[in-house]
C-alpha cells in the first residue's frame, strides 16, 4: 500500500501541518478515518493530557476500531483516536452539553486529537488512563501548528475549528 497523508489545520488561524497514516500500526483506525474524510468540527485544547488540541465528532466507522497502536504517552507530532460513551463526556465539568456540543448520554462520541508538545499523560482524574490510538505521525509543519496551539491556549478556541482532510 502507497503511503498516506493528510492536512490537519486550524481554519482560524491559518496554519496546517501534514501527517503520515500509520497503515502499518494502525491500519483499522486509519481505514476508518481515510474513509470519513474530511472531518472537522470546533476544536478544544484539552484540560488533562496537556499539550493536545482535539475535535469531537459523531461515529463515523461501521465498527469500533479496535485499541490497536495504544498509549498513554503521546508525544508531538502523535494524531490519535479516542472513542467515548456520550455518558463518559456528559457531565457539566466537561463543558460539552448544551447546543455547543450535543454530547448526551447514549450515543458515541470520536475524539480526533494532535499532540503539539512533549510530557503528555492520558490520565483523567474521573475515569483514569485513557488509552489513546496513535493512528498518524505528524512529518512537516509541527513548529507552526505547535505555535497556533499554544495561542489557542493562551487566547481561547472560540471560533476556531480542527480539520482533517486527505492530501
Amino acid at each position: 500500500m502507497a503511503d498516506r497523508y493528510i492536512d490537519v489545520s486550524l481554519s482560524k488561524r491559518g496554519v496546517h501541518c501534514t501527517a503520515k497514516l500509520l497503515d502499518d500500526r494502525a491500519p483499522i483506525t486509519c481505514d476508518a478515518v481515510w474513509n470519513a474524510l474530511p472531518l472537522g468540527g470546533d476544536v478544544y485544547h484539552a484540560k488533562y493530557a496537556r499539550n493536545e488540541i482535539y475535535t469531537l465528532l459523531p461515529a463515523f466507522a461501521p465498527d469500533e476500531p479496535p485499541l490497536e497502536n495504544p498509549t498513554v504517552t503521546p508525544i508531538p507530532g502523535d494524531l490519535c483516536y479516542f472513542s467515548f460513551s456520550g455518558t463518559q463526556l456528559g457531565t457539566p465539568a466537561y463543558g460539552y452539553g448544551g447546543a455547543s456540543g450535543g454530547v448526551r448520554a447514549g450515543v458515541p462520541v470520536i475524539d480526533l486529537a494532535l499532540f503539539y508538545e512533549r510530557n503528555n499523560l492520558l490520565l483523567n482524574g474521573d475515569v483514569g488512563w485513557v488509552p489513546g490510538i496513535v493512528w498518524g505521525a505528524v512529518v512537516e509543519g509541527l513548529d507552526g501548528m505547535a505555535e497556533a496551539c499554544n495561542d489557542l491556549w493562551r487566547a481561547g478556541a472560540l471560533g476556531e475549528s480542527l480539520r482533517f482532510r486527505r492530501v
